[in-house]
């Protein structure tokens, strides 16, 4: 029962993370471009690169971070079928490049961010 109370509220803090980041990004840089799901995107591969990686390196540390972090703050703070719609929506209105350009940029930064996160866990100190 613990683990899906730790989902749950890592779930609801992934959600309203998500849901701060978009609106702060529309807010700052308008909706033609979808650079909200674009950053959630890219610091999810960046948070789970460095969270499984360390947690993986660190057998001591309380298995039930887990479900906290990249199961429940992760699993809601990614936007992956957002993403997806997105481009479905680019490729459907006659926005064929910016979806390229945005599935391109996604894919090739998330890629990066997660050796990155993943190279970070590994340089930090043991504990």
């Amino acid at each position: 029962m613990q683990r899906y109370l730790l989902i749950a509220i890592g779930g609801a803090l992934g959600s309203i993370a998500r849901y701060q980041v978009g609106a702060l990004a529309a807010e700052r840089f308008g909706m033609r471009f979808p650079v909200g799901t674009l950053v959630i995107n890219i610091s999810a591969c960046l948070l789970i690169g460095f969270s499984v990686e360390f947690l993986n390196r660190h057998a001591n540390i309380d298995p039930t971070w887990r479900y906290l972090v990249p199961v429940g703050f992760i699993g809601a703070y990614s936007t992956f079928s957002t993403f997806e719609w997105e481009i479905w929506t680019d490729f459907t209105s006659g926005a064929f490049w910016i979806g390229v350009l945005y599935m391109v940029v996604s894919l090739v930064a998330g890629l990066v961010a997660v050796a990155v996160g993943s190279a970070m866990a590994r340089s930090a100190p043991q504990m």
